[in-house]
């Protein structure tokens, strides 16, 4: 199991929010903590720690340029998101992301477009693509979100559905949306499903606040399913070790060298 840092860029600064108050236009948010440094710092840190396979996220509408540093800071080392589609993916990949994470827009109104996804999927190459599926619970079962996590989906998160998208992509992203920020523990019911049904690599997010959490992710996991930790880190504001997390769970590559 790896950790997966986080950069989540909103109106140009590095913050970190509770994710179910995110709204369409992405301005009026609950923030846990704002950086005083600019994007590029963390990148530069992750770097440093040999941590690769961590995310940038643009909430909104003004974020590409500090993006595009993060990029450029490490790169081949981070994969980018918000508002990637097919007509700038190639860009993003280009100023130096590994890869790039899609979601709204391989669906139409709600119903995942399969064209769509093979579309990007052809444009970025299988191997460069992260299909983020985050999600809630909904009733009985859980649901993929979009639309900044406004919209609920009928992609029901399951195996057929994961096997069958599982040729088009590398990785899928999942933050649990309604643990998201919120420093309650994980999610455990969604990650011990994740664990049993992914065919690939599932990076999950949400609610982590002890390490205990993070061992909790690791025995339900089966091995499939990294982490990502944001507010609770010591780094953004929290009482989590970010040195302590990065040196026991960084790429397994870095642990050889």
């Amino acid at each position: 199991m790896r950790f997966r840092p986080c950069i989540d860029i909103h109106n140009g600064k590095v913050k970190q929010i509770i994710g179910s108050t995110l709204s369409q236009d992405a301005i009026d948010v609950t923030e846990n903590y704002v950086a005083s440094e600019p994007a590029a710092y963390f990148a530069k840190m992750f770097k440093r720690d040999n941590l690769e396979g961590g995310h940038v996220i643009m909430l909104g509408q003004g974020n590409d340029a500090e993006a595009i540093t993060c990029l450029q800071t490490f790169p081949n080392g981070l994969h980018v998101g918000g508002g990637i589609n097919k007509l700038n993916a190639l860009a993003f990949l280009e100023a130096g992301a590994s890869h790039v994470i899609v979601s709204s827009c391989i669906f139409n109104d709600g119903i995942l477009d399969i064209a769509k996804t093979k579309e990007i999927s052809e444009i970025t190459g299988k191997s460069r693509l992260v299909i983020d599926l985050s999600c809630r619970f909904i009733e009985t079962d859980y649901y993929a979100v979009i639309n900044k996590w406004n919209t609920v989906t009928n992609f029901e998160i399951c195996k057929n559905n994961f096997d069958m998208l599982a040729e088009y992509c590398d990785e899928f992203l999942i933050h649990a949306v309604d643990s998201e920020g919120k420093k309650l523990g994980p999610d455990i019911r969604l990650v011990k499903l994740l664990g049993e049904i992914s065919p690939i690599k599932v990076t999950y997010a949400g609610g982590i606040s002890a390490m205990k959490d993070i061992d909790s992710i690791a025995e339900n996991g089966k091995e499939m399913v990294d982490f990502t930790v944001g507010s609770s880190l010591d780094i953004f504001g929290g009482q989590l070790s970010y040195r302590e997390i990065a040196e026991r769970y960084q790429c397994d590559t870095a642990k050889s060298l």
